[in-house]
């Protein structure tokens, strides 16, 4: 999440500057060491202006670079976690008692037959609300329950 949010930050910061500098005239100078140095306000006189053309940025196209971007992301982190978690599931399938270990093998049975016969799945948001799952998720999701499964009835 704050991954995300940081992201998000940088991009919006990144737009910000780029579409104000396209705007700004582009000089080029020398410092005290002999170094070319470019900018939009020369420290030092004189500064050469420079006729540099920019494109105009295409601000619906940015735009769906970065939600693809975040979703991507998202998709990572969502994948990341329940990785995690089918971790976790394998170390405790390891330490659970004969029983135990057959109920959960019934229940990860069970989870994985819904999931297979399901053709949508939800996640519960805090306001009741449902978020239904995307294509991608929906198979992310399928696998782990089959990934459990196997790991819980081997």
């Amino acid at each position: 999440m704050l991954r995300t949010a940081l992201t998000l930050t940088f991009s919006i910061a990144a737009y910000a500057l780029t579409s104000h500098s396209a705007c700004a005239d582009v000089y080029e100078y020398k410092d005290e060491k002999g170094n070319k140095l470019y900018t939009d306000k020369p420290r030092t006189l004189p500064a050469q202006r420079l006729d540099i053309k920019s494109q105009r940025t295409d601000t619906v196209a940015v735009q769906a670079r970065q939600d693809a971007d975040m979703k991507r992301m998202q998709d990572s982190d969502k994948t990341r976690q329940q990785g995690s978690a089918g971790q976790a599931e394998q170390k405790d399938a390891s330490t659970l008692s004969a029983k135990d270990k057959a109920e959960r093998c019934v229940k990860a049975r069970e989870r994985y037959d819904s999931y297979m016969n399901s053709q949508r799945l939800y996640e519960s948001l805090p306001n009741n609300e449902r978020r239904y799952l995307s294509e991608a998720e929906l198979d992310a999701a399928r696998n782990s329950a089959k990934a459990s499964m196997e790991t819980l009835c081997n």
